[in-house]
């Protein structure tokens, strides 16, 4: 009996901050191993550490009213009672149940956020978490407690606007199949005025016209390949559309189809009108007996390309494969790669000159025009 009244007066005298200390000291004291303390508490959050040193002492015959030291309001309250009124002394002092951790949510921003800016900062960044890791089979290596953490944000903000962890990670995995694509127009943009730079007598005559267009494809495609295939948003991309089927709540899984068709069918437009651009600016035009689209040839270049990315992701030998060679009109051998080998033969089996286009320094003029309009 003396034992358990130290252990209560131990537990009765700890802030509800370090509810879980006190646990694991009354554990001790009643010769609980302390590992199945931690089991308890030390694995849940902060502001419930309380509880768990609540539920220590009830084990040992103490009455589970008699153990709130500082953390309840009025002697007898109910324990959910001890437990707000312990999490809001802690949300007070800004220590998120984390001691003498440097403070978090409103202690270090010093203004409330709106529940709209909380919702925009806590999925940005577990976007950002899930982005520099790639998505897994599941959302398990993205904590909660680090994503309000480098979110900035109230965590008592946070569990207003999800009171469940599953609620958030549905609303991430939306986020992720909207804005899943990653944009590399600014590296492409440069890299065409570089080659035509580079190669700017190429534009004199029909054939060294065409010449440059394939030397473009080459280069273009090697550089969209190496992007995507480094890019963790990218295998985000792949692993969301490979994976969405599963999702068993079948409101969500419509969302996130609509989420990935809306982004697929963006993605493709840009580059059906990139390409349009491209050929316009070169005179080229699409081969009038394949009665196709720019949409279409944008269709068949990404699934090339997606598909480039898969075997590589796998095989990463096949990324350095290169073979010598002048394929499509080339000026010349040069080395090429199989994204460039893929995307350039579909590129040349759909587009043909233009018959009677006639080149002037005028439309030499233009092309400097038209790639400032495609910088971002």
């Amino acid at each position: 009996m003396a034992r358990e009244r130290v252990t209560r007066e131990t537990a009765m005298r700890e802030p509800g901050a370090r509810g879980t200390e006190a646990g694991e000291r009354a554990a001790r004291e009643l010769g609980v191993h302390e590992q199945g303390v931690r089991g308890v508490g030390a694995g849940e959050p902060g502001v419930r550490g309380a509880e768990a040193g609540e539920r220590v002492v009830r084990e040992s015959g103490a009455r589970g009213t008699e153990v709130r030291g500082r953390g309840a309001r009025e002697p007898g309250a109910h324990e959910q009672g001890a437990l707000r009124a312990g999490a809001s002394e802690l949300e007070r002092r800004g220590t998120g149940g984390r001691g003498a951790a440097a403070p978090t949510g409103l202690g270090r921003r010093g203004r409330r956020l709106s529940d709209t800016e909380t919702e925009r900062r806590m999925l940005a960044a577990a976007a950002a978490m899930v982005h520099r890791t790639g998505l897994t089979v599941s959302l398990d290596h993205i904590s909660f407690e680090d994503v309000i953490r480098d979110a900035d944000v109230s965590r008592s903000a946070v569990y207003r606007r999800w009171p469940y962890k599953d609620l958030f990670f549905s609303d991430l995995v939306r986020e992720l199949a909207q804005n899943a694509v990653p944009e590399i127009i600014a590296d492409e943009v440069a890299m065409i005025r570089r080659v035509v730079a580079e190669h700017r007598d190429w534009l004199e005559t029909a054939e060294l016209r065409r010449a440059l267009v394939v030397e473009l494809f080459r280069q273009l495609a090697l550089l969209d390949f190496q992007t995507l295939y480094a890019s963790a948003r990218w295998r985000t991309y792949l692993a969301l559309h490979a994976t969405f089927l599963s999702i068993a709540d079948g409101t969500l899984r419509d969302q996130v189809q609509e989420a990935l068709a809306r982004s697929e069918r963006d993605h493709l437009a840009m580059i059906a009108a990139s390409w349009e651009r491209l050929a316009g600016l070169f005179g080229f035009r699409l081969r009038p007996e394949l009665g196709a689209s720019y949409p279409m040839l944008a269709a068949l270049l990404s699934a090339t390309m997606r598909g480039l990315v898969l075997m590589a992701l796998s095989m990463p030998g096949f990324a350095e494969q290169r073979v010598l060679a002048s394929p499509f009109g080339a000026a010349g051998d040069s080395e090429w790669s199989l994204p460039s080998l893929g995307l350039a033969g579909l590129a040349s089996a759909f587009l043909e000159p233009e018959p009677g286009f006639e080149w002037s320094h005028a439309r030499t003029a233009a092309i400097g025009e038209a790639l400032d309009q495609l910088a971002p």
